[in-house]
């Protein structure tokens, strides 16, 4: 399983690189704007330091809007991967330029059949949104366990499931067991993966056994 940081803090995303467990960042319009940096000079700063794609949000929804800014986005580096919403503007966009050579990732799918259609259109990535339909009720792991299916019966289909809108590690955990290709996650969410109350407590104890030896390895 691969790992993205959902963020357009370029200070969290340089902290997670130097862990080498990062493959990718996924921003949106809204990371954008809460960064307060100038989009298209951040998202190059962002490419120069992962090693992965980057997903980068086209910000109309007419298609011919569209396209030009997937055009532009895409000329920022090849680590691009131009991100549209799953709508027939959006998937007409990713038909084209996804045959030009672009990554793209389609966003805020809700269903597997949505799921199908960006399948279809070629898309590198698809981001089913799983917290935001368990906050309406439904079963956002669920849609996961149906597209992997899915996806699973058609060697023709070459799309990754992207889990997004992870809101805790057990969502991660999850994502993995069925099978999806990557998650992506706040920074926060993704630290504490490496946290449990018996690491904690082992380390404790043997920090103070060592100490205890009056050794010191240096």
């Amino acid at each position: 399983m691969k790992f993205f940081v959902d963020t357009a803090d370029i200070a969290e995303i340089r902290d997670l690189a130097d862990t080498g467990l990062l493959d990718g960042v996924t921003t949106n319009p809204s990371l954008i704007a809460k960064s307060g940096r100038q989009f298209l000079d951040l998202v190059a700063e962002i490419c120069d330091v992962v090693n992965g794609p980057v997903s980068a949000e086209v910000a109309s929804t007419d298609f011919e809007t569209m396209l030009a800014e997937a055009h532009k986005i895409a000329k920022i580096s090849h680590r691009v991967a131009v991100k549209v919403p799953l709508t027939p503007a959006g998937l007409k966009v990713c038909k084209i330029i996804s045959s030009e050579g672009t990554m793209v990732n389609v966003t805020l799918c809700f269903s597997p059949a949505q799921a199908i259609l960006a399948a279809k259109a070629g898309a590198s990535f698809v981001s089913p949104f799983v917290g935001r339909l368990d906050d309406i009720g439904q079963d956002g792991m669920g849609i996961i366990k149906d597209i992997c299916e899915i996806y699973n019966n058609y060697d023709a289909f070459k799309t990754e499931v992207l889990v997004a809108s992870i809101r805790n590690p057990m969502h991660i955990v999850k994502a993995a067991r069925l099978g999806a290709h990557v998650v992506t996650a706040p920074a926060s969410v993704l630290k504490q993966l490496f946290n449990h109350p018996l690491t904690d407590k082992g380390l404790s104890q043997f920090v103070d056994d060592w100490k205890k030896t009056g050794q010191s390895i240096l």
